[in-house]
């Protein structure tokens, strides 16, 4: 196996949350398990987090920054790591994880508005979750993470 690195690859993370408190989570595309999830993705260089999140999550899901109100952004950067056997298999083995700043935001659109045909599809089906939908469903390796981002955001839901 090729010597790990310890970098973390920089991301956001964005936890979208429609009028009822539910959250957005969308099942990851060509993937044999159930893995669902929040958006997130790459911070490309030079490019501020907060223009990333607005970028992927329009790639993501077609929601537009006109579509969601910004509520809170992470205190801190979170970090998971990925199982030793997925290092290889994403971004080149580059990353043995990702590090990411966190961005809630109240989805004020239409249902309807939200289309996963996008250029680069990641996601096969959405659906909004509660709290318990989403740590149920979320792989193993990013549950502390996603328990750790819905502690400091859960005065918003």
């Amino acid at each position: 196996m090729q010597n790990l690195t310890n970098k973390y690859r920089p991301c956001v993370g964005l936890m979208i949350v429609n009028k009822h408190g539910n959250i957005f989570t969308g099942q990851r595309l060509g993937y044999a398990s159930e893995a669902w999830q929040m958006p997130q993705g790459g911070i490309e260089k030079g490019e501020e987090p907060l223009i990333a999140a607005f970028r992927e999550l329009e790639e993501e899901t077609s929601i537009t920054k006109g579509e969601v109100e910004l509520l809170a952004i992470s205190k801190t950067w979170l970090t998971y790591e990925l199982p030793r056997d997925l290092v290889p298999k994403l971004w080149n083995g580059l990353f043995k994880g990702q590090t990411q700043k966190w961005y809630l935001m109240r989805f004020i659109g239409q249902d309807t508005n939200i289309n996963l045909s996008t250029e680069t599809p990641e996601f096969s089906s959405w659906r909004w979750s509660s709290r318990k939908q989403l740590i149920d469903s979320i792989v193993p390796f990013k549950r502390k993470l996603y328990i750790s981002i819905l502690d400091e955001f859960g005065a918003y839901l």
